[in-house]
């Protein structure tokens, strides 16, 4: 930022492919979590996707859903039928209704009327949100006896709450099965339900729910209320915080295998867990590799139920947590890998829930024609540095460029010039780590040509062209102002982007003064900008600018100053009026560094326009404690409590009870601040 001012990992989950439609079923059982494709709004209230299929439509269940029984190869809903996408409960409950089989992308909020109704599924369905647009509200879906091969995926179901806690009278539940099979619920973020998340119910079986968010709820998720034991059932990479219990409860199930989840109870929330994983009646259980955080009675069974524990770790718990008896070999049935519990924690907050790259309904022509462009220091590449790749790109370049960029260190200043958009730059290693992009300019350091650079001429990267994306890399800004105390200004920054649709999906940007700078082209121009799955790190103002911008699933990470201090301010947003500035949602801030010691972010007027409206959002994210209790401040003459700055249901050490000094918005105000709001009808989709 130009105006003066003080000076001051998660790992992605394990890459799986997935597998091209048509590939016969016992070869696809293992295909999951692909990139979609690029894909704009759909105009009517329901359309039918091109033939060519999205790569997330071949993706397959894993676990038990997977297993060949019943007469039902696997779990893949849909695949083969018509794909439609519905904006509306009437066109939602119309294909999901319908005899024959039907991929229904939900592309936007559809509110349920009555309020607990739920929609009858039939057998053969994916119902899956389009990026982070699908929400249903006030309802959920019901799958009756024998109904069979169902996907419920990507989708946000909330907010059937009737204000009593432990609700008797409304059984209104976001998923509910009797007597169902082949199901597979994956990446959706269930909360505020009347009664369960999630209920398995009258033998259904073969059921696989993986990489869900579970909150704000009493009863999370219930599995029997049979005599029979016949369930087989996976439960995997689930983050399940803030729920009192049934965190599952498991009645009576044959096979229950449930690893690598997360389960916290927050200290100091309205919401108290009464009781972790529950093994019930005559239940066999193994539970592996999951974190247990600050919750009471974590591990707990019935005289007639067994669990077999392996590799869990508990943190804070306290009560039962017991074990005994012999199980069964998961393995037999179905292959897995499992995560470190330890890693658990920012693994899952950051994978969980709906992804931004699933749900899109065609394959555009811009993917279809897309260029590879590789980028390799040893020359074992078509060019030797990322900026002689973008130079290559045509001006004006109708379709998607795709630079590859193998692992190395490049120590160059790259631009992306408004004239080349649909650009992206990946990193081809293994490890968004593997590949760096680095440079040390500041604002204060001297052109060739004379003058200095600015603060938005310092970036090691700058991306005026949209469309543009990035993934799996880092960015970095090293400018050492230890070395450089005589010189006048320290700002540098590390990514600058000034650009509509830009999607960051899976990187590394670091620095320390003004690492990120989220802009527009111009004062009047939109820029839109979705961070995901990263880590952002620096310590004074180091997410600013006046872009429309998310994060989203990511870790921002707190930096000491460079002579070993804490102290520092995390956004500085300059928003125009009548715009959304920026939101940091589903998100973790740490950082080694001192409590008390960080603002949430300042108001930055640039240039004195008191005509800006700055604006930053917080919202279910997990703060430190190194966030000060009143955690904004004014800047440069202008009051934070004059623009819009606020929070709702943050958790961790930092988290605060609302206060003049610290405004909470309400649940309804919480309803219009969601990620599809800001994105405003754009779905972010790798491509």
């Amino acid at each position: 930022m130009s105006e003066p001012r003080s000076t001051a990992q998660h790992r992605r989950r394990r890459s799986r492919t997935a597998l091209a439609v048509g590939v016969p079923l016992a070869l696809t059982a293992a295909g999951t979590f692909a990139y979609g494709t690029d894909l704009g709004v759909l105009g009517s209230s329901v359309q039918q996707a091109s033939a060519a299929a999205p790569a997330w439509a071949a993706d397959t269940a894993d676990g038990f859903a997977s297993v060949n029984s019943l007469g039902q190869n696997g779990t893949y809903g849909g695949r083969g039928g018509k794909t439609v996408t519905v904006k509306t409960l009437a066109d939602l409950e119309k294909y999901a209704t319908a005899a024959e089989p039907y991929v229904i992308v939900v592309a936007g909020t559809i509110t349920m009327n009555p309020v607990g109704k739920e929609i009858k599924v039939k057998s053969d369905k994916t119902i899956v949100g389009q990026g982070t647009a699908g929400h249903i509200v006030g309802g959920g879906f019901f799958l009756g006896q024998g109904v069979h091969n169902v996907i419920i995926r990507n989708l946000t179901i909330r907010d059937a709450y009737q204000g009593i806690w432990n609700d008797k009278d409304h059984d209104f539940d976001a998923i509910q099965m009797d007597g169902a099979h082949h199901v597979w619920i994956d990446h959706n973020d269930l909360r505020h339900m009347a009664d369960g998340l999630i209920d398995v119910r009258k033998d259904s079986t073969n059921v696989t729910v993986s990489w869900n968010k579970l909150s704000d709820n009493n009863k999370t998720f219930g599995i029997g209320w049979t005599e029979n034991v016949k369930t087989d059932i996976t439960i995997h990479h689930n983050w399940i915080r803030e729920t009192e219990q049934r965190n599952p409860s498991t009645d009576n199930a044959a096979h229950a295998h449930l690893y690598n989840n997360f389960l916290e109870d927050a200290p100091n929330t309205s919401i108290g867990s009464s009781y972790g994983n529950y093994s019930r009646g005559s239940t066999k259980m193994v539970l592996e590799n999951s974190c247990f955080q600050g919750i009471k009675n974590p591990v707990i069974k019935d005289s007639g139920a067994t669990i077999v524990q392996r590799g869990n770790v508990f943190s804070g718990t306290s009560g039962r947590n017991e074990s005994g008896g012999s199980a069964f070999d998961p393995k037999a049935y179905y292959s897995y890998s499992l995560d470190k519990a330890a890693d658990l924690p920012s693994i899952l907050k950051a994978g969980v829930g709906p992804r931004g790259s699933i749900g899109t309904t065609a394959v555009s022509t811009r993917a279809a024609a897309a260029t590879t462009l590789t980028v390799a220091q040893d020359g074992s590449g078509q060019y030797r540095t990322v900026q002689a790749a973008v130079n290559a790109v045509p001006a004006n370049n109708p379709s998607r460029v795709v630079i590859a960029v193998k692992p190395g260190t490049y120590r160059e200043l790259v631009k992306v010039p408004s004239n080349k958009p649909h650009v992206t730059i990946q990193g081809t290693g293994g490890s968004r780590k593997d590949t760096t992009i680095v440079y040390n300019n500041a604002a204060g350091t001297p052109k060739p040509g004379g003058g200095t650079y600015g603060t938005g001429g310092s970036a090691t990267v700058a991306v005026e062209a949209d469309d543009f994306q990035a993934r799996n890399l880092t960015i970095s800004n090293d400018f050492d102002e230890k070395a450089n105390q005589s010189l006048d200004g320290h700002q540098a920054v590390a990514l600058r982007t000034a650009a509509d649709k830009v999607f960051l999906d899976g990187i590394i940007v670091s620095g320390d003064q003004d690492t990120l700078l989220l802009d527009t082209a111009a004062k009047d121009k939109l820029g839109r900008v979705y961070v995901s799955n990263s880590y952002v790190i620096g310590n004074v103002d180091f997410i600013f600018g006046r872009a429309t911008a998310v994060v989203d699933k990511s870790v921002i990470t707190l930096k000491k100053r460079w002579n070993g201090t804490s102290a520092g301010y995390i956004a500085a947003p300059s928003t125009a009026a009548n715009r959304k500035g920026f939101l940091i949602a589903n998100s973790t801030v740490n950082g080694d560094v001192s409590a008390g010691s960080f603002y949430l972010g300042r108001p930055w007027h640039a240039g004195g326009d008191a005509s800006l409206d700055p604006q930053t959002t917080v919202r279910n994210t997990s703060l430190s404690n190194a966030i000060k209790s009143a955690p904004w401040t004014d800047m440069s003459g202008f009051s934070w409590k004059d623009d819009r700055f606020a929070e709702y249901k943050n958790s961790g050490a930092g988290a605060g009870s609302a206060s003049s000094d610290r405004p909470h918005l309400t649940d309804a105000q919480a309803a219009n601040q969601e990620v599809g709001d800001w994105l405003a009808g754009w779905t972010p989709s790798a491509s």
